[in-house]
């Protein structure tokens, strides 16, 4: 079933324990916490006190996508501070696969997140060590971007090599999920939708995520009765708003 995964980093950070409750309210099971470093994407954003402060307002998995460099430095930390998932960019990682071991040893239930640029098949040799597959369908930094509609090709593919593989992984998308967007991406595959704009930007993240989950799903159950064909789907061409 898919879920749905509310960001902070469209909230109001002012209340932001009030706005986390509120997506919760209308459905979000697992809260994204997006933390940038300045230097791996041109954006600064939260550490470890945010986290502990977030455990302290929510009972849900708490998932950290690390758009950091260095991302080991900081597992222990982020652990330590209440994080339930952590992913971490294949582009980030020298050693990827220590990384991924390191975040388990932690508690932590391990991710691997690739860029628009980078083709899902690199990540064939830790496909079987991770919790989930991210796939960013933005460039990362900055909420409010378009929709990159490759990115579906990459949530079908990442679908058909689980299936290939034997695997359990589960398929993230993070970037232009919105109303205009939610039913390709789901019927592409993906089972863990992570949105900023679209629950936070109007101020309403109870009602915003309540209607945004019950469209997922209805394309979901969609999806089930009717199978996309391999050519359905968003087009690429122009980007779709939203995030």
């Amino acid at each position: 079933m898919v879920e749905l995964l509310p960001s902070i980093l469209s909230a109001d950070f002012a209340r932001l324990g009030e706005q986390v409750r509120a997506a919760e309210r209308g459905g979000g099971s697992v809260i994204h916490v997006d933390v940038m470093d300045g230097h791996f994407v041109p954006n600064l954003t939260i550490g470890p006190p945010v986290v502990k402060s977030l455990r302290r307002a929510t009972d849900l998995p708490l998932d950290c996508h690390m758009m950091i460099e260095n991302p080991d430095e900081f597992v222990g930390p982020f652990a330590e501070a209440g994080a339930n998932w952590m992913s971490v960019h294949y582009e980030a990682c020298r050693h990827l696969h220590r990384s991924l071991q390191l975040i388990e040893q932690h508690g932590m239930k391990p991710g691997v997140v690739i860029n628009p640029a980078t083709e899902v098949d690199l990540l064939i040799p830790v496909l079987g060590m991770v919790h989930h597959v991210l796939v960013m369908s933005v460039n990362p930094g900055f909420g409010g971007q378009s929709f990159i509609p490759y990115s579906l090709k990459k949530l079908r593919r990442l679908k058909e090599l689980r299936q290939e593989l034997g695997l359990s992984y589960r398929i993230e998308v993070d970037g232009g999920v919105a109303h205009d967007t939610i039913a390709d991406i789901v019927q592409a595959g993906a089972e863990l939708l992570v949105a900023g704009n679209a629950v936070f930007g109007d101020g309403n993240p109870e009602r915003d995520a309540r209607a945004l989950l019950e469209a997922a799903r209805k394309a979901e159950k969609k999806s089930s009765k009717f199978p996309p064909s391999r050519k359905s789907g968003a087009k690429n061409g122009a980007p779709r708003r939203g995030r």
